[in-house]
């Protein structure tokens, strides 16, 4: 079969790329022990001695207490659908069916379907926007009283921290803007799950949050599919957690998924797992300063393991970036119209400091010229609330209109030129003119992501 061909026969090359594990290299030792022995001993059922992440009996119930002490939460649940599936679990347990939330426009996708499946309300705001980099910004708390302020009667509120490049702002601030108001808060740290160590910014839970998702091999020592749900009591009803948590998570799971999230955040917190990290970011600093003295720009950002290569600088479109590199053997992770992200995971190789500059240096002569023009940052309102309900605009009848054409149409499917899924317009929102002319403008910059037509409500 050609997926078990392709994945005995990936040839060697320099992965920049998630899972941050690097193809095995920083797998937490205990979980690399465990997939050394008998191939398949380890696929195994819900028996006694496991148990499951909702059971508080066996193996499972033990570890996430055990996990949860060492992340300072007051629960911790083990998932393995990866974030996604536990951000809609912390959601829906967060709100009632026809209530608001308060969602960041960077929010994955996963949110929007948490929000159909509960019969939530979504009320998204905008955020700053870099004109030289593309990149979206983490809100001040100045920034988020305004739009709460603005905003009608809420249940809960969504951040972001990190994004995906990396940037991280002053969530204890934004928390604390959120509980005077009463509001509980959902952070998705999936992309920060090593975050609160020396030399890192501070991780959510210390900064106040209620509810906290991690995703553990994006940021940590694990498998694919492996998170966790991380729980400060006081705002946030247990049982609803674990009510939502029997509706959407399997009543499979897979033993290896459950005990590489077990292993990963074990790792995490551990002696070795720091000494680890500590050397991960010395690496990582050792190719910044080789970057900057191959004048070779970098964005400013707070996570030094995702390195942001700022190629409108120098002219270069970072997917062109990512073609050229990725045929010379360089994979990135998220290549953007002004950036091209690397994810140095927790055990960057060596090579990668000689091998990076020199291949950024050879595309600067390939594809470098003068710097790009500033972009347009897409015309968003402050705060905006679906015209259709959510789910009612994504059940309905649709047909596929022409971009061009699609003005005032209700948009019936998401509308997302950033990956990996950030929409620009949800169902149940209208085609204003003001961001279809941008669409249509910035189609040029965003080749394959925005497409020639859209799905609007029939």
């Amino acid at each position: 079969m050609l997926l078990l061909s392709a994945l005995r026969e990936v040839p060697p090359r320099l992965a920049l790329h998630l899972p941050a594990h690097g193809r095995g290299r920083g797998l937490a030792p205990g979980l690399r022990q465990l997939l050394r022995r008998r191939s398949g001993a380890w696929d195994l059922p819900e028996l006694p001695e496991i148990g499951g992440p909702l059971e508080p009996a066996g193996a499972v119930g033990e570890d996430q207490a055990a996990c949860a002490r060492l992340s300072g939460a007051d629960r911790c649940w083990f998932g393995v659908n990866g974030a996604s599936g536990m951000l809609q679990v912390a959601l829906l347990a967060l709100a009632r069916p026809g209530e608001r939330v308060l969602l960041p426009r960077n929010l994955h996708r996963s949110l929007l379907h948490a929000c159909v499946l509960g019969g939530l309300r979504p009320v998204l705001f905008d955020l700053p926007f870099d004109p030289a980099t593309g990149l979206w910004l983490p809100p001040s708390p100045a920034w988020l009283q305004q739009r709460l302020e603005q905003a009608p009667p809420l249940a809960a509120l969504v951040l972001v921290h990190p994004t995906y490049q990396g940037l991280a702002g002053d969530l204890q601030g934004l928390i604390s803007v959120a509980h005077r108001r009463s509001l509980p808060v959902l952070v998705d740290e999936a992309h920060g799950a090593h975050f609160g160590q020396p030399g890192l910014p501070m991780e959510a839970l210390a900064a106040g949050a209620d509810l906290v998702v991690q995703s553990l091999h994006k940021s940590a020592a694990g498998l694919a599919q492996s998170a966790a749900l991380l729980l400060r009591r006081g705002r946030v009803s247990e049982e609803a957690v674990e009510r939502a948590l029997l509706w959407l998570q399997t009543s499979s799971p897979s033993a290896l998924l459950l005990a590489s999230a077990s292993a990963a955040i074990e790792h995490r917190h551990s002696a070795a797992g720091a000494r680890i990290l500590a050397r991960a970011l010395t690496r990582a600093g050792r190719l910044r300063q080789a970057l900057a003295r191959a004048s070779l720009p970098l964005v400013a950002n707070q996570d030094p393991l995702r390195l942001v290569f700022h190629g409108a600088a120098l002219g270069i479109n970072g997917l062109a970036a990512d073609a050229w590199l990725l045929q010379r053997g360089v994979i990135a992770e998220l290549p953007e119209p002004g950036c091209l992200t690397f994810c140095l995971g927790e055990c960057p190789p060596r090579s990668v400091l000689t091998v990076l500059p020199a291949s950024l240096s050879q595309l600067r002569r390939a594809l470098g010229g003068a710097a790009l023009p500033p972009f347009t940052p897409p015309p968003i309102p402050a705060l905006m609330e679906p015209e259709l309900a959510l789910g009612e605009a994504w059940r309905l009848p649709q047909q596929a209109v022409p971009l061009e054409q699609s003005l005032s149409r209700l948009v019936a499917e998401p509308i997302c030129p950033y990956p990996p899924g950030i929409p620009l317009l949800i169902p149940g929102e209208r085609i204003d003119a003001p961001r279809l002319e941008w669409l249509l403008e910035q189609r040029h910059l965003w080749p394959g992501q925005i497409a020639d037509t859209v799905m609007v409500v029939a």
